[in-house]
């Protein structure tokens, strides 16, 4: 399968990972949609490095929580190429919480954070289901965690999020089968700005070396590895696979259950 001149919308892809998988699928000869909410200054250094790659790309601000903002990047995209090939739900929000102390965590956290890790990616396979449809294929890899799998990360509300996203690619892989494949990622800790503005560079240093020497491949998780599964699954070397989450964290998980996880 010829991916050059296909098109893929990767939400929240300013910066981090999204920006990672934006340039890899540009660097396929895939024509990409750079949405962003904020950072639009980062979302245009998105653009021009897809560009540079030799794609084509637009920018669309957009809040995926927001059901209006994704028809209208779906819109948008069909408005510049007439088609909608990949979708990568990469937008997501979380809050830092101790998992013991529930007093941490509000109603309105819980509601903030499924609104843009679940309900927006949702809304955004909802927007562009008509087009892959129509066009007999369509390929959507939803960015999960390892937190959905284990119960882990930065809270429960994060982690039952998570969670809701991967129940929710098995049953969308069965109901919108045979044309579009819905897959997706669950990496463990990466390396990104995100993290590190969150938790300061001492705490981020700290965690990307225990995570480089505990994990069984000894290998950090910079974006750019962890895109690389993002296209894979998103491309022609996953034709016959639909409805999986692949944990992508160089097998930390392994070693979860020696530490009672």
């Amino acid at each position: 399968m010829d991916i050059k001149g296909k098109t893929a919308i990767v939400t929240g892809s300013a910066t981090g990972l999204g920006a990672a998988a934006a340039i890899k699928l540009a660097e396929r000869g895939v024509n990409i949609v750079v949405n962003y909410t904020k950072s639009q200054k980062e979302a245009a250094e998105t653009k021009a490095a897809c560009e540079a790659a030799g794609a084509e790309a637009i920018m669309v601000q957009a809040n995926v929580a927001d059901d209006e903002d994704c028809r209208r990047m779906a819109k948008e995209t069909l408005d510049a190429w007439g088609r909608i090939d990949i979708l990568v739900n990469n937008a997501g929000v979380s809050k830092f919480a101790n998992h013991s102390k529930l007093d941490e965590l509000t109603a309105e956290d819980f509601q903030n954070i499924y609104a843009v890790n679940v309900i927006g990616a949702y809304q955004m396979i909802r927007a562009v289901e008509p087009a892959m449809k129509k066009q007999g294929f369509g390929a959507v890899v939803n960015v999960s965690s390892i937190a959905g799998v284990r119960g882990i990360g930065s809270s429960v509300a994060y982690a039952a999020s998570k969670g809701a996203l991967n129940t929710m690619t098995i049953s969308l892989a069965r109901a919108l089968a045979p044309e579009i494949r819905v897959n997706a990622v669950c990496p463990g800790f990466i390396e990104t700005r995100w993290f590190k503005e969150k938790a300061g560079e001492e705490v981020f240093n700290a965690i990307s070396k225990a995570n480089r020497e505990s994990s069984p491949l000894k290998k950090g998780a910079p974006p750019e590895d962890i895109a690389d599964s993002i296209v894979f699954l998103a491309t022609e070397g996953a034709q016959h696979i639909t409805g999986e989450t692949i944990i992508v964290d160089a097998g930390t998980h392994l070693t979860f259950a020696r530490m009672g996880v």
